[in-house]
């Protein structure tokens, strides 16, 4: 952690202005965009600090959206899908609207209702190379992409209604779903694949 400069002093929490909410440190928060038009920042916040004015400062630790990314969004990113990065930065606390939850992926989907502040996080990126950790995902499906908890997918290896002709509403009413191969005699298991996470190499996008 950043040792508190002469003159500053570390605070353990901060009342958003105009709210009861409290920020403490290892919050995610929702941060005041530079155009009316641009969704909120979301940063994570490491260290409040107040200088002997009262102004009050937060450290963070800027969570970007696929978009922001070197290799933008693509197919298998949620709509609430936000990568951690590397990126550090200082701001005025006064630039907070709002607070938020950054769920695992695992505990994202298992959610039952995804609220306006709930988002997901399963990669970390480097800001600098375009780099991602972990650097490939499991697939599934016919198509072989990563799992994009927006789309529905019925059961067994996880298969979007589409890719084994069927229509979301048949989709829906089923109870048990078993494709061809899980359902032979022979029963086969698949070998593990997966997907780059980055569409980045050799500083082209692989299409």
């Amino acid at each position: 952690m950043a040792k508190t400069r002469p003159g500053k002093r570390d605070l353990d929490v901060y009342t958003i202005k105009g709210t009861n909410k409290v920020v403490r440190v290892g919050d995610c928060v929702l941060m005041r965009p530079l155009s009316t038009d641009t969704a909120p920042y979301v940063a994570r916040v490491e260290k409040i600090e107040a200088d002997n004015k009262s102004n009050i400062k937060v450290r963070v630790r800027w969570y970007y959206r696929p978009e922001e990314s070197m290799g933008g969004r693509r197919q298998f990113h949620g709509a609430k899908e936000l990568f951690l990065s590397d990126h550090y930065d200082v701001q005025s606390a006064h630039t907070i609207e709002g607070k938020c939850i950054v769920h695992s992926f695992k505990n994202y989907t298992k959610l039952e209702n995804v609220a306006p502040e709930d988002y997901y996080c399963r990669f970390e990126y480097k800001a600098s190379t375009g780099g991602f950790t972990p650097d490939r995902v499991a697939v599934y499906c016919k198509c072989e992409m990563p799992y994009n908890p927006d789309d529905l997918m019925v059961q067994c290896d996880g298969y979007h209604p589409a890719c084994v002709d069927m229509s979301i509403e048949d989709a829906k009413k089923l109870d048990h779903f078993m494709c061809a191969d899980c359902s032979s005699e022979d029963n086969i298991k698949k070998p593990d694949r997966t997907f780059p996470a980055s569409p980045l190499t050799n500083g082209k996008v692989k299409y």
